[in-house]
């Protein structure tokens, strides 16, 4: 009997340890236990497919990321992407090519937030989106500043996609030294593309910058550009409502210098004024605030190299020059109908440079200049009177007032900084 139970208790021991490797064995090859792959949380290279980015992650930028045609990035609310800059000597920055999308989706209490490990001015290169819609280019088309990308073409209504509720921190990457990245770059982006809610926030360049296209936007806050606020040029002809620029509010050095240029940076085509289509986008309700530079940053809306522009409901002020008109082309605009300026007050006066003295656009319908006009939480207030543009185009919301932000309805609550 003891022989017998000897040997029943070693074959239970030598059972024992097989089932034990068998269990050890079965968890190495459990797929359930794998782990993930650690590029799945980094945006790198090209994209060519789709490739979804999940709501309330954070992902790190590591130099170019560059959605292809067919590439489709989507980015749900909540998502924080973080420019590393972990490849020495080259920039971090997104651009969307010609027929690549992206889709960035945030909202109000879940903005989408793309940023940056070093948080200053200057720390990444921005998002840049090319599109096929029309410039005024030799040959209608470009190549971008950033990634020479192709831009421009002939199909107005092309969709890009969508940037909704996109905080844009510490951009502005020197690339060189006569490139410097915007927030928002837009390079020939068709109307069928969707902006707004989206804020720049304290970029080394441009908040926002337009080369040509059709693309309408809404909701945009530019906040301490450190160059120009909102820039435009190579024909831009799409529409805008609801924009705020507040400058650095730092008081000038003892220079008069400040932090920032203009307000507005507007052109048709520097080398080439009369280069069609013209750049005449159409704006309403604008709050533009300056830093009250006295030296060599003194203009706010700046005109000039033959644009054409659409301007109604704007507040400026800050700026010892509130409105500069250049150029004769430009000028030969407002003298033809072509471009108009209405229910416009400015807290300084209005400089004309292109030869036409005569222009007097501070006495056209319910403009004034010399105005006191006051803001709380920096920005927010109007003042009562001004165009309904909602009566003849749908893309504008019904408006009584001057200025982009109603005491009752701070839409940029929640989602920018300040």
């Amino acid at each position: 009997m003891n022989k017998y139970f000897k040997e029943i208790s070693c074959a239970t021991v030598m059972l024992t340890a097989m089932l034990n490797m068998f269990v050890a064995c079965g968890s190495d090859d459990d797929p359930e236990t794998e782990q993930p792959d650690p590029d799945e949380f980094v945006l790198k290279g090209e994209l060519t497919g789709e490739k979804t980015l999940r709501a309330g992650t954070t992902y790190e930028l590591v130099g170019g990321y560059q959605v292809k045609a067919g590439g489709r990035l989507t980015i749900e609310e909540g998502v924080t992407i973080e420019a590393t800059r972990s490849i020495d000597g080259q920039p971090d920055y997104i651009i969307v090519e010609q027929g690549g999308r992206i889709e960035a989706i945030g909202t109000k209490e879940r903005p989408v937030v793309m940023t940056s490990t070093r948080q200053q001015p200057g720390a990444w290169g921005g998002v840049h989106i090319c599109g096929r819609a029309p410039v005024n280019l030799s040959g209608g088309t470009g190549k971008s500043e950033i990634g020479d990308a192709t831009f421009g073409g002939s199909a107005a209504d092309d969709n890009s996609g969508t940037m909704r509720y996109v905080r844009l921190e510490y951009t502005g990457f020197a690339f060189s030294e006569t490139k410097e990245s915007n927030g928002l770059t837009m390079y020939g982006v068709g109307s069928g593309t969707t902006i707004e809610y989206v804020q720049s926030y304290k970029g080394s360049d441009d908040g926002f910058e337009w080369f040509g296209g059709t693309v309408n936007a809404r909701y945009l806050v530019s906040t301490h550009s450190e160059d120009d606020s909102f820039d435009w040029t190579d024909g831009w002809t799409g529409k805008g409502q609801f924009w705020v620029a507040v400058q650095d509010p730092t008081a000038p050095g003892a220079d008069g210098t400040a932090n920032g240029d203009c307000l507005i940076e507007a052109d048709n085509r520097e080398d080439n004024f009369g280069n069609t289509p013209v750049s005449r986008p159409t704006l309403s309700n604008l709050t533009l605030i300056g830093n009250n530079d006295s030296n060599a940053q003194k203009r706010g809306i700046r005109l000039r190299a033959g644009t054409s522009v659409r301007l109604y409901n704007t507040l400026v002020k800050g700026k010892p020059v509130s409105l500069t008109v250049a150029t004769t082309e430009t000028e030969q605009s407002f003298v033809n109908g072509v471009s108009v300026i209405e229910h416009l007050w400015a807290d300084h006066a209005f400089a004309y440079e292109g030869g036409i003295a005569d222009l007097a656009l501070d006495t056209k319908t319910g403009n004034a200049v010399n105005q006191e006009i006051s803001f709380t939480g920096n920005y927010i207030g109007t003042v009562a009177g001004g165009i309904d543009l909602s009566s003849s185009d749908s893309f504008f919301a019904k408006t009584d007032y001057k200025g982009a932000v109603p005491s009752d309805n701070d839409w940029t609550a929640g989602w920018t900084k300040k």
